[in-house]
């Protein structure tokens, strides 16, 4: 397969392809698969689809009667991106061959468009993970799947590491049953594993690896500079969002030089709830920029999304303020700048932000890290080294979620059906079931077909049967219908609709968030302040307040940790201090914290770990600081809580951040276990993690995700879907069935793995241990809170405190020297 046809094209274009894009078209042509990977906005798609149009425009010349059959699936992880998607793939294909033809599937396509598809499909199909699933449900697939050459994966490092990723891995088994030379391709920008996230989609046992995969990697000189906003007088003591009110004027100063060179930003933040504050901040500081400022996030309407996307694009917005719903490849080429509000806590967040700036090959990308609190900016300036050093971090794939696995079967088993040992071979290839054993797969097939032990008295579970020929089909249409209804819920959160009294929708938020709301109370959404007016039809019923204040919504999962090459970066720098070293703008602001933490205390250090000691009113406190992120760091609370409890019965609280956490005593207790390292050994950790937890309540927690992925819990038709309360109770109630009558239930014990594994990072906590339990101990008793130890104490007053209160309690704390009152 030659590439003229995309070279005249190319050079009609006024360019040349990069170096990169011709080594995949030449690995396309050999009957390769790959992984490419490069920098946002090199041009990696036309690299991925070039060598694929110039062979279907190939067919269509041999074969000029007919029109071209679905040759290529395109699978991306957000609806918004595949609309962009289309448009980027429909030039060249067009100037190629232009009977040929693009089209979209997901969640949003029109019914028409639908029934149009279902007759015949375009050649070249455009769709996300849940669409593809039910695409596997079709009973003639194969016939329609006959001419399928190819299987493009975008944005791979947002999947791999979640069970999107799994269910895009089983999927891709399944094609490659029905065509054994399908062509597969990844594409990422972010990865530290790249070797490794390869295999992790492509097959490369059995007949295939006669042609082993190829990693391509992109090396144009694509520039990305990363700064940092350097506040006014940072001081010596800070805690979380202590500095965040103070550089809202910076930003917009920076948002009007951004302007005046006749650009747009993209101002990031880590949490829906953090942008709709910096919206207000925004709008307030600049009231004149009302029109020119906008709000994005997933929570919105959907149309008020597109709007703002095509505002952007269009250069009519000066700024957008937004959460990782504009993280991914979405081309909005008048964004010139990037401004990260915080930390992004991990270095591969960054790049990806960065690269929504100058989005084109040869154009400079651009981020500006806005601290909240000073440690933050020893944070930007660790960010900026890890990214010069390519210190990405490294993503995997979950470990057999047989969730997931039951999911697939019925699938599967509705889309022409399966034989038992042929399905165990297929999910066998893929990365997260190549450990999967023969009775883990007969248990998941055995709860498909009668509800395991304990429901195989109710038929709604005997989803799957066996027929005399040894294929397992769907009989029951009633089962297909709500399968089918089920597919995707692997993203879904218990949300309702908020809409104006008049019927015009806003978006949808967290119904636990909306369920504890009175009528009267005032709540700040999509950039406005909303007064609560009645829950209706899983609709909250809002109008525009009066008041110009409303409580701000904190939605589930805010708390991103900080990624261990952050981490590490970050103990680095500490070093340096300790050394006298400040290198670069960031370090210098951060100095007189700093040095106020060697005076008082010590700085923390690769080489060995601080721990602090304290006495107050309160009690006795003890501030350790591990480095392994908010999660890790949690469980490590936890656990020294316990091994300390358990020899000297204590009631301990406890707070945490990123760096380490804080235990707080009721009595005096005796640290020689933490300061001897006994603390931190492995043995029994799995039931001491256990035991230190509420690990019941954590497992059913899990497990509602778990019953609504399987298929147990129902989550109703359109028009009449079940609220968050009765998905909860069902998932509640089969959890306390199964460990009553069926405590051999592997979806009990998958939820209790992914508590620790995800939850806890449990991984993260047993290197974190292994590393604790090398290093010596630098043991401090303190006469006066350190500026480490200070956020931690923030940290546990939050619960009880307001800002102003908070910041109040903290001024007393610093001015009584070793008094906390």
């Amino acid at each position: 397969m030659s590439a003229l046809r995309l070279e005249r094209w190319f050079a009609a274009q006024g360019f040349a392809p990069f170096a990169f894009q011709r080594d995949v078209w030449a690995a396309q042509a050999r009957g390769q698969s790959g992984l490419l990977h490069a920098s946002t906005g090199s041009g990696k798609t036309l690299a991925a689809f070039g060598g694929l149009a110039e062979a279907i425009a190939q067919r269509a010349e041999a074969h000029p009667r007919e029109v071209p059959p679905l040759a290529v699936i395109w699978i991306t992880p957000m609806r918004a991106l595949a609309a962009d998607t289309v448009k980027a793939l429909q030039k060249p294909l067009a100037a190629l061959c232009p009977q040929a033809s693009v089209g979209l599937r997901t969640g949003d396509t029109p019914s028409a468009e639908r029934a149009r598809q279902d007759k015949r499909w375009p050649t070249v199909l455009v769709t996300t993970p849940e669409s593809l699933s039910l695409m596997l449900t079709r009973p003639k697939l194969r016939e329609e799947l006959a001419d399928l050459q190819a299987v493009v994966v975008d944005e791979w490092h947002e999947l791999i590491a979640n069970k999107r990723g799994v269910q895009v891995q089983l999927a891709l088994a399944r094609l490659r049953q029905i065509q054994p030379s399908l062509l597969t391709w990844a594409m990422s920008a972010t990865l530290g594993n790249s070797e490794q996230a390869m295999q992790q989609i492509l097959e490369q046992r059995g007949e295939n690896a006669s042609k082993p995969a190829i990693l391509v990697r992109g090396n144009t000189s694509k520039a990305l500079r990363i700064d940092a906003l350097i506040p006014d007088q940072p001081g010596s003591y800070s805690w979380a969002g202590h500095l965040g009110a103070r550089m809202v004027e910076p930003v917009v100063a920076e948002l009007r030089e951004t302007a005046a060179s006749g650009g747009s930003a993209l101002v990031f933040t880590n949490t829906r709830s953090q942008a709709e504050i910096w919206y207000q901040l925004i709008l307030n500081a600049a009231p004149e920029l009302a029109g020119t400022v906008a709000l994005h996030h997933g929570s919105l309407d959907k149309a008020v999304r597109e709007w703002v996307e095509a505002e952007l694009k269009a250069g009519r917005l000066l700024a957008v303020v937004a959460t990782s719903s504009l993280d991914l490849g979405v081309d909005f080429l008048p964004v010139e700048r990037v401004l990260q509000i915080g930390s992004a806590k991990g270095v591969a967040r960054l790049m990806q932000r960065a690269g929504r700036s100058g989005h084109a090959p040869g154009r400079e990308s651009r981020a500006t890290l806005v601290p909240t609190n000073t440690l933050e900016l020893v944070e930007a300036a660790a960010a900026r080294q890890a990214v010069a050093r390519g210190q990405v971090e490294s993503r995997q794939s979950p470990d057999k979620p047989l969730d997931v696995l039951v999911q697939h079967m019925v699938t599967v088993a509705l889309g022409g059906g399966f034989r038992a040992d042929d399905l165990f071979a297929e999910v066998r290839f893929c990365a997260s079931f190549a450990t999967l054993s023969r009775q883990e797969f007969d248990w998941a097939l055995s709860f498909c077909e009668r509800g395991g032990e304990s429901l195989h008295a109710y038929p709604d579970y005997h989803r799957i049967q066996k027929g005399e020929d040894g294929t397992y089909r769907v009989s029951n249409t009633a089962a297909a219908r709500r399968h089918r209804m089920a597919i995707g819920t692997i993203v879904s959160d218990g949300s309702l609709k908020v809409q104006y009294l008049n019927g015009a929708t806003i978006g949808h938020m967290e119904e636990s968030f909306l369920a504890r709301l009175k009528r009267g109370d005032c709540f700040v959404f999509a950039g406005k302040v909303l007064e609560f007016i009645r829950l209706a039809d899983m609709t909250a019923q809002v109008k525009r307040a009066t008041k110009p204040k409303g409580i701000v919504p904190a939605w589930g999962g805010g708390k991103m940790p900080l990624s261990t090459e952050m981490a590490e970066a970050v103990l680095l720098l500490m070093r340096d201090a300790a050394k006298g070293i400040f290198d670069g703008p960031e370090m210098q602001a951060a100095k007189p914290m700093l040095l106020t933490q060697a005076r008082l205390s010590a700085l923390p250090s690769p080489d060995a770990l601080l721990v602090e000691q304290f006495q107050s009113k309160e009690g006795q406190h003890l501030f350790v600081y591990p480095f392994a992120g908010r999660q890790a760091n949690l469980g490590l609370a936890s656990l020294v809580a316990y091994r300390l409890a358990r020899e000297a019965p204590n009631t301990f609280s406890m707070s945490v951040n990123d760096y380490g956490f804080e235990l707080l005593g009721a009595v005096a207790f005796d640290v020689a276990q933490v300061l001897s390292r006994e603390v931190w050994t492995t043995d029994a950790l799995l039931p001491d993690v256990l035991a230190s937890l509420n690990s019941g309540e954590l497992a059913q927690r899990r497990f509602r995700e778990i019953a609504r992925i399987s298929g147990l819990v129902f989550q109703g038709f359109p028009g009449a879907p079940k609220s968050t309360k009765q998905v909860q109770a069902s998932s509640s109630l089969f959890f306390e069935v199964f460990k009553k009558y069926d405590a051999g239930n592997m979806l009990l014990t998958q939820a209790e793995r992914e508590v620790l594994s995800q939850e806890l990072e449990l991984s993260r906590m047993q290197a974190a241990l292994a590393t604790l339990r090398a290093l010596a101990v630098k043991a401090v008793q303190l006469q006066h809170p350190s500026p480490l130890c200070l956020p931690l104490l923030a940290e546990r007053f939050r619960e009880t405190l307001s800002n102003e209160q908070l910041a109040q309690r903290l001024a007393r704390m610093l001015e009584a020297g070793a008094t906390i009152s």
